[in-house]
């Protein structure tokens, strides 16, 4: 099979010269990379080959080990959404819903409007002051907001206690390392780029106002057990230890971005089970940022009810990208039913234009992961089980398909 999975990570590269998003990351063999770049076939050569690789994956014999299973049927999902961004890159369209599936390799829900009002008439009663929800919510969002000058002080502790506790449950690499930049101009509030070797660089988007849930939201997300520890484990343990090239390459747009972006998410979860969040926010961050520790109870209280309404960025972006909804429209849609500032709904828009159906990977992900894990013991209940299932699920080639099962 390593035949097959060093064809696909030329065919990953080859994308990645047509598709400056494409690749995520890459630590294998230099050569590649410059044999590709050298020179760098055509989209429908690329889509010929894909073929041809998919083609000899059907050739391969079956194994009686789940975890090759496991692998080939990673590979072959890896390859056919690889084949359907090749054919969108050549000018082919998809649903939104079309492109989620064979993308991500899941389906993702539709949610009326009347879940968010409902969602709304409970927020409405909890958010303090008078006029419309959205625009309440906003003024009580700017009460906790980290100032600049106080910004890498929060988010430093916030990472090393994610990364405390991470260390307390996992086997991390000892040479595993990040650093830390703040950046502007950006479409998304924090990314992390993974360089190899455990090593990360974990960038953070202050063009906007950061509010002190970010803080644990990002380092857990992007670092600790999130983004950073995931790719970590995965070179570890699959490239390095088994020698499976497929995951020496990171495709963006492919199913390994909900299991990334959804165990990241519940990372947070994980690392923060029942009121530890509060109790580590109360006692450091809100006094080290300027806020009233007193007020960390009800801030939470609003903000996971808020979280509900994640699934209304799917409902923008579904509608934008087929034509139901202006641009304008989705950005009202999103500061009605995301309760997103004009500003934050305008940036939330030109991620879609970049990324698309990419939207469902946090929050569908989240849930199926969660779902996944909670259904094999990894209860809130249960911690170390929980780690336990994280850890493994972090270090398989597990397709989304494969939750559920």
């Amino acid at each position: 099979m390593n035949t097959a999975a060093e064809s696909y990570v030329k065919l990953v590269l080859s994308v990645g010269e047509h598709d400056p998003d494409y690749v995520d990351a890459y630590f294998g063999p230099p050569e590649w990379r410059e044999q590709v770049k050298a020179k760098t076939p055509s989209l429908g050569e690329i889509q010929s080959s894909t073929e041809q690789a998919l083609q000899q994956m059907l050739n391969i014999p079956a194994s009686n080990e789940e975890i090759h299973q496991l692998r080939h049927r990673y590979l072959t999902c890896q390859l056919r959404a690889l084949r359907a961004r090749v054919e969108m890159l050549r000018g082919r369209t998809y649903s939104f819903d079309e492109e989620a599936r064979l993308l991500y390799d899941a389906s993702p829900p539709h949610h009326p409007e009347s879940y968010f009002r409902t969602v709304l008439s409970k927020l409405d009663a909890m958010v303090p002051g008078s006029g419309p929800v959205a625009e309440r919510y906003e003024r009580y969002r700017k009460e906790f907001v980290i100032t600049l000058n106080k910004l890498d002080e929060v988010f430093q502790a916030a990472i090393r206690e994610c990364r405390e506790r991470t260390r307390r449950m996992m086997a991390l690499p000892p040479e595993e390392r990040f650093a830390l930049e703040y950046v502007k101009n950006r479409s998304w509030s924090g990314y992390n780029w993974y360089k190899g070797n455990s090593v990360s660089l974990i960038q953070v988007n202050i063009d906007l106002p950061i509010t002190i849930d970010r803080a644990v939201d990002l380092a857990a997300h992007e670092g600790y057990p999130g983004h950073h520890v995931y790719n970590s484990m995965l070179e570890s343990h699959l490239a390095r230890e088994r020698g499976w090239p497929e995951f020496t390459v990171y495709a963006l747009f492919s199913p390994q971005s909900l299991i990334a972006e959804g165990t990241a998410n519940f990372g947070i979860e994980v690392a923060f089970p029942g009121n530890q969040r509060i109790e580590f926010e109360g006692e450091v961050l809100f006094p080290m940022a300027g806020l009233d520790a007193a007020r960390a109870g009800e801030y939470y209280s609003i903000h996971r009810l808020t979280s509900v309404l994640n699934y209304a960025h799917n409902e923008a972006a579904r509608s934008y990208l087929d034509g139901a909804m202006t641009r304008q429209q989705a950005e009202e849609w999103l500061a009605t039913y995301a309760l997103m500032s004009p500003e934050r709904a305008k940036q939330r828009v030109r991620f879609i234009d970049t990324y698309r159906s990419y939207v469902i990977n946090y929050n569908l992900g989240q849930d199926l992961v969660r779902r996944y894990i909670e259904s094999r013991g990894g209860t809130e209940d249960d911690p170390h089980k929980r780690w336990d299932e994280f850890s493994h699920l972090i270090s398989s080639p597990r397709l989304p398909s494969g939750l559920r099962e």
